[in-house]
């Protein structure tokens, strides 16, 4: 496990926040990040969920966001950097961008969601 927590210190990574549709806009006091989406050296993705994705998610936004996880698995097969760069600027809908970085380690609030959430 220390391998790989070291491993995933040094990843490039995009935390996405849930904006449930109906705040038109706005904002939670806290809005929850769901996914964790990580980079690795060879450019390949990992996605991290919340492991309590359908009970922070509306019953009104789960299809759409499971349907938005299964697309950017396939997505990041054919063409990983497009989707990293595009999840990293999303600011629209129930999925936006929470924070980037280049180093997840220098973002200690972050790295430690990556021992709760699951892989997708």
């Amino acid at each position: 496990m220390s391998n790989k927590m070291d491993e995933i210190l040094q990843r490039r990574f995009c935390a996405l926040e849930y904006r449930p549709q109906w705040l038109s806009g706005g904002s939670l006091k806290a809005n929850p990040i769901i996914l964790l989406v990580l980079e690795d050296e060879k450019g390949s993705l990992c996605f991290l969920v919340h492991p309590e994705l359908r009970e922070v998610v509306t019953d009104k936004d789960i299809p759409y966001i499971e349907s938005l996880l299964k697309d950017f698995l396939e997505r990041a097969k054919l063409n990983p950097a497009a989707l990293f760069k595009q999840l990293s600027s999303l600011e629209v809908g129930p999925l936006v961008t929470h924070e980037t970085g280049s180093n997840i380690s220098d973002y200690p609030h972050i790295f430690m969601l990556c021992s709760h959430f699951e892989q997708f």
